[in-house]
């Protein structure tokens, strides 16, 4: 019984990682490369000057570069003449475009782009529309030139008059370098709101429209895009729209399910509390006053990665809002908070709408099934716990992992002992098998005689199992949005939220903290007891090893950090178990009766010879 439940335990657990690294990596191929008719956003800089006061500014149209594939959207850029107003407090800089009065786009002074280098790294650089913008609304979307009405450090607002009918007026507001912050404050977080008003006696219904949230790129050339998606929360569940959604094909295709043909964009409908687009490690948050009605996510083709002929493929995102009719020279206000920043848990779980679910511990099936939504938020919360004790999140998860093997000890010790005693019952066991192998009912009652005589949990040693896949999914679901550790160096690793490669051999790159951790699972099979004697068995959990190693070789290193530090604990551990535990194992008999404890010594009852 104990052999069935540690093979299960341990497919499920191998399973359960492989449809993980499936989901997330398996993303079907972009198209091929297009021939090059889009140019990178324009250079950050000050252009021509500001309108003169008062006059309406007569609409410009951006310059739309053609693109072949029409299933695309297009990357725009900026404007020539644009102005663009610089709102900036110690965490982000917010680079307004007078065209649209929108962002666009925001640069994070906490987090370089490149290692090492001092840049900063930039949402929506490129992008299909500035963050903000209104798409859609004929006369006020990006090609709609606004006069910028005044500006601080933190603030900036713009004017435009619509038809000569409705006054447009859009301002933007940044928390201050230095303020104190409220519960609820967040220096990443932008006030926005635009007002209209009708300068007419008549009444003005007003269309509907969508709100640009800005395009998400992968973060470099290795980024394959399965962290790329558009999402909504409508008040009571959440919804989000992947790339892959927008390409088409699929293996599931093969069998008629899903759709061979790639989406221009996919409209849906619903009550929008908040949307948003976000990419592995940095997201833009719209968090609407009043509810919008839908979200449209469209793919965006973007220019390669240097030295690179793949395609390079992002997702525009824009949420739907009605507009209130304008009564005669009465207003309406869209408004909103504007999230742009680094994908951190303890920042999103703050804000009232459950923002922290762009995170998506609970993306995948398995990741619903082991309880990711729940362990991966209190691992994170561990992971920072321990950073406040050590500055460095390497270190910081060997005593994360350390603290979690320590509070579940009497749990795998007892375990562990129940695996040692199950290993020496094994030669019982074995013989009942043959006993009664045309007997199962009489077999499972002396099979559970030995167990009950013995003091022995059949299901005991199936308990690390347990354990452990939820922490190690929970641990691969943390690391997919984890913003802290990247670019996070630990020994000779350069980035935790990258495979550690120090050498290329024949183009074949070489991950020591995958092989360490596989080598650990070696170690740690030998140690421990395997409580079964079925060869096959034994050889499917001695080829697990290398199974894990070949799943997690090109995944983030701070995975593979993490089972390298639980395996040379429980190697450490099962040494002591295997030296302090005492046999306290009944010895096989030589006979025993039918439908009796098989091992219990039968009275001779042989007549003794006449002498």
């Amino acid at each position: 019984m104990d052999k069935k439940n540690m093979l299960i335990g341990g497919a499920l657990m191998v399973c359960a990682i492989g449809f993980l690294i499936y989901g997330s990596r398996n993303a079907p191929p972009p198209p091929a490369p297009l021939p090059p008719s889009v140019t990178q956003t324009a250079p950050e800089g000050t252009a021509a000057p500001t309108s003169t006061p008062g006059a309406l500014p007569s609409p410009s149209v951006s310059s739309v570069p053609t693109v072949a594939n029409a299933t695309f959207a297009a990357i725009v850029n900026d404007n020539a003449d644009a102005k663009v107003t610089l709102l900036k407090n110690e965490y982000i800089e917010v680079r307004l475009t007078d065209f649209g009065a929108a962002v666009r786009d925001v640069a994070f002074l906490k987090y370089p782009a490149v290692q090492g280098e001092p840049a900063p790294f930039v949402f929506n650089q490129l992008h299909a529309d500035p963050m903000l913008a209104f798409v859609d609304f004929p006369g006020l979307d990006r090609a709609a030139r606004f006069t910028l009405v005044s500006s601080t450090r933190t603030e900036a607002v713009y004017r435009l008059v619509l038809e000569n009918r409705i006054e447009v007026t859009r301002s933007y507001k940044l928390i201050p370098p230095g303020a104190t912050l409220g519960e609820k404050d967040d220096p990443y977080e932008i006030r926005h709101e635009t007002t209209f008003r009708n300068l007419t006696d008549q009444t003005i219904a007003l269309p509907r429209a969508g709100v640009s949230l800005g395009t998400a790129a992968p973060v470099n050339a290795n980024d394959y895009g399965q962290y790329l998606n558009v999402g909504f929360y409508d008040g009571d569940s959440f919804h989000f729209n992947e790339r892959s959604e927008l390409e088409g094909g699929g293996f599931l295709t093969n069998f008629g399910i899903g759709d061979r043909n790639p989406k221009p964009f996919i409209e849906q409908p619903g009550s929008v509390v908040w949307a948003t687009v976000k990419n592995q490690f940095f997201t833009a948050i719209f968090t609407l006053d009043h509810p919008g009605v839908g979200i449209v996510t469209r793919r965006v083709e973007l220019p390669p990665f240097p030295g690179s002929t793949r395609a390079n493929i992002g997702v525009a995102g824009a949420a739907r809002v009605d507009l209130k009719a304008l009564a005669p020279n009465g207003s309406t206000v869209l408004a909103g908070d504007f999230y742009v920043g680094p994908k951190e848990y303890k920042r999103l779980a703050k804000f009232d709408h459950r923002q922290d679910k762009v995170m998506q511990f609970d993306r995948y099936f398995f990741n619903r099934i082991f309880l990711s939504g729940y362990v991966g938020p209190f691992l994170l919360t561990l992971l920072h716990s321990a950073h406040s004790v050590v500055p460095s999140w390497g270190w910081s998860i060997v005593l994360m992992t350390l603290f979690l093997k320590v509070i579940t000890l009497p749990f795998t010790l007892a375990a562990s002992r129940a695996s040692k005693r199950m290993q020496k019952l094994q030669p019982q066991i074995q013989a009942v098998r043959e006993k009664y192998k045309d007997n199962p009912q009489k077999l499972n009652q002396a099979t559970m005689e030995i167990f009950k005589e013995n003091k022995v949990n059949p299901v005991g040693g199936c308990l690390p199992i347990l354990i452990t896949i939820p922490l190690f999914v929970g641990f691969f679901a943390m690391l997919q949005s984890a913003s802290e550790l990247r670019f996070a160096p630990f020994l000779w690793a350069a980035d935790l939220a990258a495979p550690d490669t120090v050498a290329h051999i024949f183009g074949f790159p070489l991950n020591i903290m995958p092989l360490l951790m596989g080598a650990t699972m070696v170690v740690q099979m030998r140690l421990t007891p395997t409580p079964t004697t079925d060869n096959m068995q034994m050889k499917i959990m001695q080829f697990m090893p290398i199974m894990f190693t070949f799943f997690c070789y090109t995944f983030s290193c701070a995975l593979a950090l993490y089972s390298t530090v639980n395996g040379l604990f429980t190697i450490a551990q099962q040494l002591a178990v295997n030296k302090f535990t005492k046999d306290d194992i009944a010895p096989p008999a030589t006979a025993a009766p039918v439908g009796g404890n098989p091992w219990k010594k039968a009275k001779n009852v042989t007549p003794k010879k006449k002498s």
